[in-house]
């Protein structure tokens, strides 16, 4: 009985699991493309490189759209600067009014002036005899024949702001009491006075006010008025440095005054608060990377910049692409004298200078004034078509190696076209190194561009690209005090050229494992 027990509890013998071609547990085959991706993300850099390229897409597409901002939209702000308002000087030459009627050339005028030089009461002039009157002091009435032709005087007498010009006899008179400290004069039976501030009056009402100093303006549309005048006058006289001064509208500024030895003149300048373009305006809340020489918003500039760099680069390397494969795989497929006349003309687009010609079309554009759209287009163009010859060698190498093999001879005996034959068979098996090549000619494309736009023969504003926002780095004042002008621009072209070499790097140890180091 135990016996039998022992026989009915002994363990059964095992059986042999057999597993069908769909079971889940079966051993998975990936795909070319699934095994490239696999190797492509164990690879840390270029996985490093591809979240820095979306980084770099996502800040230029899609920041563009965010900011508040438009590319070139400017901004203005109210800063205190100092500007040339007016100039002053203390006449010290003698100046000239003909009487009514009368005429006193220039030449007179030099003869008056030796002849008070020399300290003589008269001067001839082609046989006639002027005679030199003083009237007071630094103030001569010059007559001949006994007329009067003009007066020289040094005391200035200016009509008021509002009021009609002041005529010679008045002139004369005014002058010829003033330079004799009188307070009054009589004229045409009417009594004039002058004030201690010397303004002369008729009636109370001001007609003219004598001063020795010319106060011209340093611009057109400056309006100087008689208080003005009078305000700084009274600066000079006191040796003031400085002075305040309320102008007709209300505003306030102050006036700074600076002597000119050399030419004895003062130079007033105003100090008010001006609105002018916010440039090189510091990192704030409102412009996180400040402002630009034109006040623009730095980071918004960034933004399209790399927009304008990263779809420059890829249209580029698409034209380049296009006619390296269209050539290399007619070259590489039909050979002979076909393959030698294409590797020709590669040879004649390898011999020409590209940056000399580049800099003369650059030229060229600038004389003609072309469009900056329009030469952002001619500039894609000139940079493809100089660039497809290294792809069109690549390709004819690849095709070259691949046409002898086996499944291009099934082709031919199932009388499959030639087009097809290249573009449907052989093409697609050099995709993966068409990839890799491309990928590596992003970033070279993008710092090409950026050297141009550096240079003044890219990107033209107001488009905005990486390459024209380092360019304000050739003033070396901007340079080195301004760090928020250039650095940012410089990491962008960095990271994302950076970016493009580690991808470009990945697929090539993807594609080719036997190539991982």
């Amino acid at each position: 009985m135990s016996d039998k027990n022992e026989k009915t509890n002994a363990p059964a013998p095992e059986q042999k699991e057999t597993y069908s071609l769909n079971d889940d547990r079966r051993v998975k085959v990936l795909s070319p493309g699934a095994l490239v991706a696999k190797r492509f993300f164990r690879n840390t850099l270029s996985v490093v490189g591809l979240v820095m390229l979306i980084v770099m897409f996502v800040f230029s597409f899609v920041g563009g759209f965010i900011s508040p901002y438009g590319e070139d939209e400017i901004f203005y702000t109210y800063t205190d600067m100092k500007k040339n308002y007016v100039s002053a000087t203390e006449n010290k030459v003698f100046r000239y009014q003909s009487a009514d009627g009368q005429s006193f050339s220039s030449t007179l005028q030099a003869k008056f002036q030796l002849a008070y030089n020399q300290k003589k009461d008269s001067f001839e002039y082609q046989g006639v005899n002027y005679d030199v009157e003083e009237l007071g002091k630094d103030f001569y009435a010059i007559s001949a024949n006994g007329t009067e032709l003009a007066i020289a005087y040094q005391d200035i007498v200016n009509a008021p702001d509002d009021g009609d010009a002041v005529s010679y006899a008045v002139k004369r008179a005014a002058l010829q009491a003033y330079t004799n400290g009188e307070n009054s004069f009589s004229l045409d039976g009417r009594t004039y006075k002058i004030d201690k501030d010397s303004n002369v009056t008729l009636g109370g009402k001001d007609i003219a006010y004598i001063s020795r100093f010319i106060v011209q303006a340093a611009e057109p549309g400056i309006n100087i008025t008689r208080e003005f005048k009078e305000r700084l006058e009274d600066a000079i006289n006191n040796k003031d440095e400085e002075f305040r001064f309320t102008d007709e509208s209300g505003e306030e500024a102050v006036y700074a005054l600076e002597y000119k030895p050399d030419s004895m003149t003062w130079n007033i300048l105003q100090d008010k608060s001006t609105y002018v373009k916010d440039t090189y305006g510091a990192p704030s809340k409102a412009h996180l990377l400040g402002t630009d020489g034109n006040g623009m918003d730095m980071l918004t500039r960034l933004m399209y910049g790399g927009r304008v760099s990263l779809v420059i680069g890829f249209i580029v390397v698409f034209i380049a692409a296009f006619l390296g494969v269209l050539f290399g795989g007619i070259s590489g497929y039909f050979g002979g004298w076909v393959d030698n006349l294409i590797m020709r003309i590669v040879d004649v687009f390898y011999c020409i200078p590209s940056t000399p010609l580049i800099i003369i079309l650059g030229a060229a554009m600038d004389a003609m004034q072309v469009e900056p759209r329009i030469r952002m287009l001619y500039l894609m163009l000139i940079l493809g078509f100089l660039s497809w010859p290294g792809i069109a060698r690549l390709i004819r190498g690849q095709i070259l190696s691949l046409r002898e093999q086996e499944f291009m001879t099934a082709t031919e005996a199932c009388g499959i076209s030639i087009p097809r034959r290249i573009f449907h068979h052989l093409i697609p098996n050099v995709i993966p190194q068409l990839i890799v090549i491309c990928t590596m000619d992003l970033g070279s494309t993008i710092l090409t561009e950026a050297t141009l736009s550096f240079l003044g023969l890219g990107v033209k504003f107001p488009f905005a690209s990486w390459g024209n926002i380092i360019n304000d780095v050739n003033n070396s004042f901007v340079m080195t005090n301004y760090w928020f002008i250039w650095i940012p621009a410089g990491i962008c072209l960095l990271i994302t050229v950076l970016g493009f070499n580690f991808i470009g790097d990945g697929l090539r140890d993807a594609f080719d494992p036997k190539m991982k180091r």
